[in-house]
């Protein structure tokens, strides 16, 4: 018997593809059986075919694999198999493949509300920049996962406090989106099954007090954390853990300061703080960003980027989110970039200050 590949259920409207495998050198017809002529045959990969009755029948495709496809015209459950023929009649019929079992349902669309609504080839998207709710009306048939994209506010810098105040920390970026990578390093999570229900979406603001973080933002279960605050001199040397994590004080004469944890799958750390012989050299690390880490500071007043934030393309184009914001950098005349994603930058001087985060990413800022 030959083998048959096993594709996934479909609508109506959607072409099926069946793969037939021979296991010996004597086929020269493989036949392919749906058990219905409810089916309009469409291709084949290698030598030609035709359908007949019930089936699709195969020819000339010598030692390759065919691959039919063919299309459902109607909902049922449907047992497929597949058979070998030596035409010439020197051999039988072989016996059959194990059989595919293969739903087909007339496709009815998941209908929702809320957020900006826009298409993006078959797929609508729900933008939220604001707190809302998101309701599913209809769930619909066969296609019934939300993927989703949950990024939280990014943390405040140390806003101005004594020394040298650190890059705050990317708010925390959560996917299911396309299998890309999750924020943090972690693997892409999986999809919320929709329920006619309605669903409450927060959208966290960025952080505007000193050593407080940035707000969460939350999608239904799906709850990513605000941003690390970077530290504020002596009220906060480390900064805090969030998101992602923000930024450390340098420290004098010796040591350092370790920047703050980011969460697990959410974002990184924050940068540690510089060791600084002269009390007048501030040099503080960055903020963590969903896919890095915030730069460590060095003595003698080297920049500390924010942490890179990570790119998706849920909107259907792509665009990065969650970069951690630049440190403090003292006296060396150059300001930490922030990390890619909205990651504000670090301030110099009083004639040179940090930035806030980029509205509308979870960048941290600097």
């Amino acid at each position: 018997a030959p083998t048959l590949s096993s594709p996934a259920d479909v609508d109506t409207a959607t072409h099926v593809v069946y793969t037939i495998t021979s296991t010996d050198s004597n086929d020269d017809k493989l036949i392919l059986n749906m058990g219905s002529s409810n089916f309009t045959y469409q291709s084949v990969s290698v030598g030609t075919a035709s359908k007949v009755g019930n089936t699709v029948e195969c020819i000339g495709f010598t030692t390759n694999n065919p691959a039919v496809t063919i299309q459902f015209t109607a909902e049922a459950t449907y047992s497929v198999t597949a058979t070998a023929v030596k035409i010439d009649g020197t051999y039988g019929t072989s016996a059959a493949s194990s059989a595919d079992s293969i739903t087909i349902l007339n496709f009815t669309a998941m209908v929702a509300t809320g957020g900006t609504i826009t298409t993006v080839g078959n797929y609508k998207v729900h933008t939220f920049l604001s707190s809302g709710t998101f309701e599913v009306t209809t769930v619909g048939s066969l296609y019934t996962t939300l993927d989703y994209l949950v990024v939280a506010g990014g943390g405040p810098s140390g806003l101005g406090g004594t020394g040298s105040t650190a890059g705050g920390g990317a708010g925390g970026y959560r996917s299911s989106w396309n299998s890309e990578t999750s924020g943090g390093g972690a693997a892409s999570e999986t999809g919320l099954t929709a329920t006619a229900t309605t669903y409450t979406v927060t959208v966290g603001a960025g952080g505007t007090v000193s050593n407080v973080n940035g707000g969460d933002s939350v999608f239904g279960s799906i709850t990513s954390l605000g941003g690390g605050a970077g530290s504020k001199g002596a009220a906060n040397y480390t900064g805090n853990v969030g998101g992602s994590g923000g930024g450390a004080e340098s420290k004098y004469p010796s040591g350092i300061y370790t920047g703050a944890a980011g969460t697990a799958g959410q974002g990184y750390k924050g940068g540690d703080g510089a060791t600084n012989t002269n009390a007048y050299l501030y040099n503080s690390g960055g903020g963590g960003g969903a896919a890095a880490a915030g730069t460590n500071a060095q003595n003698g007043g080297y920049a500390a980027p924010g942490g890179a934030g990570q790119y998706s393309t849920i909107s259907g184009s792509s665009t990065a989110y969650a970069g951690g914001g630049g440190g403090w950098n003292y006296p060396t005349a150059t300001q930490s970039a922030g990390g890619v994603g909205g990651g504000g930058i670090g301030g110099h001087t009083t004639t040179h200050l940090g930035t806030a985060g980029t509205a509308n990413t979870g960048g941290g800022g600097g």
